[in-house]
């Protein structure tokens, strides 16, 4: 088995996009249930670790600036590690994220060394 990291993202900016008091509920609850059933199907590796939505960027001339960008609508909105033997099989797993539903994307990466 390997690790995987799953990146979820998705457009946290605009209005005319995010959910009304009672969907975002209702979302949360498919989130604890997805994170149910990796648990019980042995796959969590690592519990979901959400972010708060500032941040700070440091570029190559060691400058520090406010981040994520203000001109990206998509930003991170938390990550698991999941345990799978392939890209395909992590991928497979990442398409029952509820981010999916809500328009948003997971970015998969498998731990190397």
């Amino acid at each position: 088995m390997n690790d995987f990291l799953l990146v979820f993202r998705r457009d946290y900016k605009t209005k005319e996009v995010q959910p009304s008091p009672e969907e975002l509920q209702a979302h949360l609850s498919r989130w604890r249930e997805w994170f149910d059933d990796l648990k019980a199907r042995d796959v969590l590796a690592r519990p979901l670790q959400p972010w708060e939505g500032a941040g700070k960027v440091v570029k190559h001339d060691k400058t520090v600036t406010d981040g994520p960008y203000a001109e990206i609508k998509e930003s991170i909105g938390g990550f698991i590690v999941i345990r799978a033997e392939s890209y395909d099989e992590a991928a497979k797993i990442a398409g029952e994220a509820p981010i999916l539903e809500l328009g948003g994307t997971v970015e998969i990466r498998m731990a190397v060394g």
